[in-house]
């Protein structure tokens, strides 16, 4: 048969020629290219531990548990989530062993009573083993899928990253002594964040190692790590306004907050140093006592009498509260000496050294 030039001939038995069986599995090849690829996030990080304090949120739960699951689906890293059980009077107990039932990356530890979100992150710290730690609460407020956002800022070399609820969906009065609290709080501990209260926060395994949570120091979990020298920053976070129950937020928490934040000021100040504080106040004292004193003892050598004069008595107070205050200080400094302990160091990186010999 003739070849006329406009392409190849079939062959004798009707069948296409192999170059045309090459081009339609080159198309059926490019078309499987095509197909959308399922992408997932990877981190640096080995594990994620996730530590959930809680007090009376039975129908927050399931929700809480089905939304971690799948923040988690979008990062590639392995990852535990612990419920603290803050002595719940509700079905929270009964909630948190049927989530773990059903999946072992669930656990949970559960107090005899109520101790303080203090003490039940405090505990869950103890508990973790990622090389993160995100806290958050259990009333559905914080969103499980800005851990990935945390965790990308993590990775930029910070130490801890706050949540910062820009948008908060909270009452009115909860919103403003927030703000307030926050701009005392900043302005006192030198820490420029907006929002040092949020439940939302991650951390890097070092910082929770080396932090003690008691009382409700909760509050002050960026002061504390900023005083051991760790980084601090913060994303601002989706914030969800209350589903189930109500707030445990009242108003005796905000006054407590602020005797807190005068312990916070002191213990990342003054612990090692007691005689920076209580010697300055105490010279301070002495000295305008000194002066007023000494006012009064000119006027008494011109003849002016002192009795009936509150100013002498007022002398006096001041001299006596100035010795004590330097007194405390020098007790404080002999406790700071005689309790003086390696482990309050924060130590980054060491050099391998050969072991020292008795």
């Amino acid at each position: 048969m003739e070849n006329n030039g406009q392409g190849a001939a079939p062959q004798g038995d009707g069948r296409p020629r192999k170059s045309k069986k090459h081009f339609f599995r080159r198309r059926r090849y490019h078309k499987q290219d095509e197909r959308p690829q399922v992408s997932t996030t990877r981190s640096n990080f080995r594990k994620v531990s996730v530590v959930v304090p809680l007090f009376n949120e039975e129908e927050s739960l399931p929700h809480l548990a089905s939304e971690l699951k799948k923040a988690f689906t979008q990062l590639n890293i392995a990852y535990e989530v612990f419920f603290i059980d803050d002595g719940s009077t509700d079905q929270s107990l009964s909630r948190i062993k049927e989530i773990c039932r059903q999946d072992r990356r669930f656990k949970f530890v559960s107090f005899q009573k109520n101790y303080g979100k203090s003490a039940a992150l405090q505990v869950g710290f103890e508990q973790v083993t990622g090389d993160v730690v995100v806290t958050m609460d259990a009333d559905l407020q914080d969103d499980p899928a800005e851990i990935q956002n945390l965790i990308k800022k993590l990775e930029e070399g910070f130490d801890l990253v706050s949540g910062w609820k820009k948008k908060r969906h909270d009452p009115f009065i909860k919103r403003h002594s927030s703000k307030f609290f926050n701009f005392v709080t900043g302005l006192m501990s030198g820490i420029k964040i907006h929002d040092f209260n949020c439940g939302l926060k991650a951390y890097r395994r070092v910082v929770t190692d080396n932090i003690r949570v008691y009382g409700e120091l909760h509050r002050y979990m960026p002061v504390l790590a900023h005083w051991l020298g760790f980084t601090v920053s913060e994303i601002a976070v989706q914030h969800h306004p209350r589903r189930f129950g109500k707030t445990k937020f009242g108003v005796s928490r905000f006054f407590k907050g602020f005797v807190d934040l005068v312990t916070v000021t002191f213990i990342t100040r003054y612990v090692q140093r007691p005689m920076h504080l209580f010697g300055f106040l105490g010279a301070i004292a002495f000295i305008m006592g000194i002066i007023v004193n000494g006012f009064l003892t000119v006027e008494w050598f011109q003849g002016k009498p002192l009795s009936n004069r509150p100013m002498l008595f007022f002398g006096i107070l001041l001299i006596i509260v100035g010795v004590q205050f330097f007194s405390t200080g020098l007790l404080g400094e002999l406790m700071v000496h005689n309790f003086q302990d390696r482990k309050s160091y924060a130590i980054k990186d060491m050099s391998q050294t050969p072991e020292r010999q008795p």
